[in-house]
């Protein structure tokens, strides 16, 4: 399970210290595409599989829009020996990263976000928006 929450910075040439932790639970190689939020997603390659056959089982008329956003932008990394990974220049830009970075365990995937903007998510999240959304999952 990828759990945990880190801070790292992104140096000159575009990569960052990547968590070995979750290195670990990642793999060798994992791929690193456009999420959600305007953060970035991790995925290790059992889990990208399995979301690129879920997308493959949809009909393409409902489903090009969500392909077109995630393997568009898409790309497999594997870190250096220093645990570094390189975030392409056009999936920086998406996710509004320049400098610091936080680097989130979120289960079956690893979010990775501008410091400022994470902290503004995290600002909005309330324990009673927690709890409804807890609610309405039926929890």
């Amino acid at each position: 399970m990828l759990i945990g929450e880190y801070s790292h910075t992104l140096d000159a040439k575009g990569r960052i210290n990547f968590p070995a932790r979750l290195r670990d639970d990642l793999g060798e190689q994992f791929i690193i595409t456009k999420g959600l939020d305007t953060c970035l997603s991790a995925y290790p390659m059992a889990e990208w599989r399995r979301l690129e056959e879920k997308l493959r089982e949809l009909p393409r008329a409902k489903s090009r829009v969500v392909q077109r956003f995630i393997f568009a932008g898409a790309v497999e990394v594997a870190p250096d020996k220093q645990g570094r990974i390189v975030i392409p220049s056009n999936l920086r830009d998406y996710a509004g990263i320049e400098r610091d970075v936080v680097i989130i365990g979120a289960s079956d995937r690893v979010e990775i976000w501008d410091a400022g903007r994470w902290a503004k998510e995290c600002g909005e999240l309330t324990a009673e928006l927690v709890a409804e959304t807890m609610d309405e999952l039926g929890f």
